[in-house]
């Protein structure tokens, strides 16, 4: 399968009166169309960091990094936005919802900044609301649902625009062990369907649905730990 995501030696310092920072001291790993990559280290270790340059919401300080073939130093700083919103789809622990919209409100917000007319809207986000399978909450505010089903209505806006890769930064860090399963569960179907997961957890049961495990400290990849694919975590138990 051709690369997808390929950094190379990626660096990322903070400066803050004459004081450097490192967050990302030389990372390098690359990520085929169809991975799903989990990335897990403690508090510090450079995950936000990481997460923030693979989704163009930051630059790295020094480095490479080639998305679908080109490197982003090629693209512009409008170039990176519309890749962004068509190309990238989020899901944060917060949820990040509009709590007085409805479902199918706040599952349209990425197509607002798209090139997509908008009388296909309310269409292909009906289609997103279904396959997170919350029909039934369509026309509910955001502020009444669970955690659970606003995770996954997060989950349903993320992939609305039909992403090449969703970044899921601690899906289930407000989520009892239920309802985080469920949603994993979900993000695991929608990785089955072909989308480029990668997903940042400090839990061991979450991060074991991906295919691999990047473990970060300090900044730098500690070790990589490939998955057996008969033994991944499923609703809770090891297969």
């Amino acid at each position: 399968m051709p690369k997808i995501i390929e950094v190379k030696n990626l660096q990322k310092i903070y400066y803050s009166d004459d004081v450097e920072t490192p967050a990302l001291q030389g990372v390098s790993f690359a990520a085929e169309k169809g991975d799903f990559i989990s990335i897990m280290g403690p508090s510090g270790s450079g995950k936000s960091t990481l997460l923030h340059l693979l989704g163009f919401l930051d630059k790295p300080t020094k480095g490479e990094y080639i998305f679908d073939g080109k490197k982003i130093e090629n693209y512009s700083d409008d170039e990176l936005a519309r890749f962004r919103n068509k190309k990238l789809g989020f899901v944060f622990q917060a949820f990040n919802l509009l709590s007085k919209m409805t479902v199918l409100e706040n599952v349209k917000m990425p197509l607002i900044y798209s090139d997509v007319p908008e009388l296909k809207w309310d269409e292909m986000a009906i289609k997103a609301i279904k396959k997170v399978g919350l029909s039934h909450r369509i026309n509910h505010e955001a502020s009444k649902l669970s955690g659970g089903e606003k995770q996954r209505v997060a989950i349903a806006r993320a992939l609305v625009n039909e992403p090449s890769v969703i970044f899921a930064d601690e899906p289930t860090g407000n989520l009892d062990s239920k309802s985080g399963t469920l949603v994993m569960d979900y993000i695991e179907q929608l990785h089955e369907e072909g989308t480029t997961i990668i997903l940042i957890t400090h839990e061991t049961y979450t991060a074991q649905y991906g295919h691999s495990i990047i473990y970060l400290k300090d900044g730098l990849i500690e070790k990589t730990e490939k998955i057996d694919q008969k033994r991944r975590k499923h609703n809770g138990v090891l297969k």
